[in-house]
């Protein structure tokens, strides 16, 4: 028998615990939650899932989160965050020990290693399935369309009123296999979740403001003079050079400011994008500046311009 290689999936959990009726003088009734979608590359040409219910199960039971269908082909979200299966949804604040997700159909395309290839789904007449398609044998969902995939998320989620981003990344290499048996010719999906992939990101909340006697370069951008709010802050991974840029916005009082969300933890350097007209800003503390992200923590950078040119 042919060896059929893995096909590896992500799942990427965000969970924004916004602080939705909240106040001051108590904890956090509600938070929000969304949910995304990612996969890594794998063997397999197309693996194509609808997901029609999301729940959270915990100390006070299950938690519909949407009941809304999502057909998505992980194949097409190697590298990407873009299939956006739940934003925003309320959750009650508490604890949660499990995320499911109930698939109600599917189909996947394999090469069949001769330059042909062959397509196993759950139903012939699955709507998911490309127009015309011949389905070569049936792919069995064994449960998934009755309790759901557990998502067993190691930890136990806990919603409150803080903003909190948490990625779930699982391995699915057995998620999709020929099913066994004698004369029998069908795939089987059987997602193998690993919680223990489970990491918290964090964030980043930076301030600029220009110290006492210290002006910037009397220039134009964009028909005005040049202010704090024409600069970038850039964000730059130390390990990969991957950098995302923020515009600093006025926060009041002198004070301009920028915020990087969902960043995983690591290490990175905080510098300046600067416009047109500004060659050089000197700052307390230098920049680039360093900063360590930490699981589930926001870092703070506090910046002092004390010159420019």
């Amino acid at each position: 028998m042919r060896l059929v290689r893995r096909a590896v999936s992500t799942l990427a959990l965000a969970a924004l615990a916004a602080g939705a009726g909240c106040s001051d003088q108590g904890p956090a009734t509600s938070g929000s939650l969304s949910i995304r979608l990612k996969d890594a590359p794998g063997d397999v040409q197309h693996a194509v899932v609808t997901i029609s219910q999301i729940y959270l199960q915990g100390t006070g039971g299950r938690t519909v989160l949407t009941t809304t269908p999502h057909t998505v082909d992980l194949t097409t979200l190697t590298g990407t965050t873009t299939a956006s299966l739940l934003d925003g949804a309320t959750v009650s604040a508490g604890t949660y020990g499990e995320l499911r997700f109930v698939v109600t159909g599917a189909y996947v395309q394999v090469d069949n290693g001769d330059g042909t290839s062959s397509i196993f789904a759950s139903s012939p007449a699955y709507a998911g399935l490309p127009q015309g398609a011949t389905v070569a044998g049936p792919l069995q969902l064994p449960s998934l369309a009755q309790s759901g995939l557990k998502v067993d998320l190691g930890a136990p989620l806990t919603i409150t009123g803080t903003q909190t981003v948490l990625v779930v990344d699982f391995d699915v290499s057995q998620s999709f296999g020929h099913a066994t048996g004698s004369g029998v010719n069908g795939w089987v999906m059987h997602p193998v979740i690993k919680g223990a992939d489970i990491t918290l990101t964090g964030s980043i909340h930076a301030t600029v403001q220009l110290g006492t006697n210290v002006s910037l370069p009397a220039v134009q951008v964009d028909g005005h003079a040049v202010t704090l709010a024409d600069l970038s802050l850039v964000l730059t991974n130390t390990g990969d050079n991957t950098a995302s840029t923020v515009a600093l916005t006025d926060a009041g009082g002198g004070v301009f400011a920028a915020d990087f969300s969902d960043v995983a933890p690591g290490s990175y350097t905080l510098g300046f994008s600067l416009p047109a007209g500004v060659t050089s800003v000197t700052t307390t503390p230098a920049s680039p500046a360093p900063v360590t992200v930490q699981s589930g923590q926001q870092a703070t950078v506090a910046f002092t311009v004390t010159a420019a040119q």
